[in-house]
């Protein structure tokens, strides 16, 4: 029996249907799993259970990319296909039942939209899945003993970014024996969470040291994660860590972290729309505060 998945190429939008995935795999137990995805959201499969090909594809001109990928589905049967990119590729398929869970805007959690795309009531919560090895690097790098307040200080893009002097404000105001900074490879995550480390010298480095798989293990072992909406957002609260997503030009009616114990705070003004310079380290720190001490309550 063989399932097919068709995920983002977004890390933030491939945790977010982790949840519907995990549901459709314990469904149809022994079944041999094919993912199709982007390179930057590949890490977070990388140990589904049941894995047993994983193929990338990116965008080419022309939606060239979908023949492509196409012309290496084609040769097989399917007992199901799920398409998270809502293309008319799954209809092209020999294949027992399809999932086509649709694209573009509109009202409503994204993980709930794909858990009702799928049948799913409720909405199964994102998940992770990590290996022995990925958590034994996590336990190298953030070992037993003081709690670990977790920072995600970048984002894809500048408009979704809290000041950073904004963040050692917080951290201090919380006043963590340990922080670890998170961010993703490259030189733009480097330069985007540069300020942060500079300010809190004794900050763990985690950006762009770890892949995706061994970000989720050291996130699954922090206290408390406060970042802006993005990847590791999604990460953090599917690891089921205490996560605070920070919003303005980006919309938590939408994409709020969906975990066991998380939440969120948003600048002040029109959804998705607001600066994110109006949303003060006061409310940020009081909602930090508020989402501790309901695990402390729990």
């Amino acid at each position: 029996m063989r399932i097919l998945f068709i995920a983002s190429s977004r890390i933030g939008d491939a945790v977010i249907s982790s949840g519907a995935m995990e549901r459709i795999r314990h469904d149809h137990p022994g079944a041999r799993l094919t993912v199709a995805c982007g390179a930057a959201s590949a890490g977070v499969f990388a140990r589904l259970p049941g894995l047993e090909r994983l193929i990338i594809f990116e965008k080419q001109r022309q939606d060239r990319h979908w023949l492509s990928l196409w012309s290496r589905l084609v040769r097989d049967r399917w007992e199901v296909v799920v398409d998270f990119r809502g293309s008319a590729l799954a209809y092209t398929l020999r294949a027992g039942r399809r999932i086509v869970v649709r694209g573009g805007r509109r009202p409503g959690r994204r993980y709930r939209q794909i858990g009702a795309s799928c049948g799913f009531d409720p909405a199964p919560l994102p998940v992770v899945w990590t290996a022995p090895q990925d958590r034994a690097i996590a336990a190298g790098l953030l070992p037993e003993g003081a709690p670990v307040l977790g920072l995600g200080p970048t984002a894809n893009w500048d408009g979704k970014i809290w000041p950073a002097e904004r963040f050692v404000a917080l951290a201090r105001a919380l006043d963590y024996r340990r922080i670890a900074v998170f961010g993703g490879p490259g030189e733009a995550e480097a330069a985007r969470a540069a300020p942060v480390l500079a300010a809190l010298p004794g900050a763990i480095d985690l950006v762009g040291r770890v892949s995706v798989v061994e970000a989720a293990a050291c996130l699954a072992r922090c206290a408390l994660f406060v970042g802006n909406d993005s990847g590791l957002m999604h990460l953090a609260a599917a690891a089921g860590t205490p996560t605070l997503g920070l919003f303005g030009r980006s919309r938590a009616s939408e994409y709020a972290p969906a975990g066991r114990c998380a939440g969120f705070v948003a600048a002040p003004g029109l959804e998705g729309e607001a600066p994110m310079e109006g949303l003060s380290v006061e409310s940020v720190i009081a909602a930090a505060r508020e989402l501790a001490a309901r695990v402390g309550t729990a």
